[in-house]
């Protein structure tokens, strides 16, 4: 399948589901959906940035993941997210690393 009628196709992934107290629904408010994406896409950049990665929202369909010298990888949902960034990368990107939780946390004490 080409890139484009991936993003066509509409495939919905949990991340895109809305928080309710009890209750895991999908939001049809389009405002409320914009505004949890982009705070998805801010805290994901939060830890990317300790790979020199940038997520990006692309159309409110997908997602595109950058590195700083401009090689991106266009991705369909947040589930996606760890496999391509090692790919840009070249090597493993373990969020839950000992080494690399230390040094995000101590960006935070600052």
């Amino acid at each position: 399948m080409c890139s484009l009628c991936g993003v066509l196709g509409g495939n919905e992934h949990w991340t895109d589901a809305a928080a309710r107290p009890g209750v895991f629904t999908r939001n049809h408010a389009s405002p409320e959906r914009r505004r949890e994406r982009a705070e998805r896409v801010r805290a994901a950049n939060e830890m990317l940035s300790g790979f020199g990665l940038v997520l990006s929202d692309w159309q409110g369909a997908s997602f595109v993941l950058s590195t700083r010298t401009g090689s991106s990888e266009i991705i369909e949902d947040l589930g996606h997210l760890w496999p391509a960034a090692e790919r840009l990368v070249g090597r493993p990107c373990d969020p839950l690393d000992i080494v690399f939780m230390t040094r995000m946390e101590a960006r935070h004490d600052d």
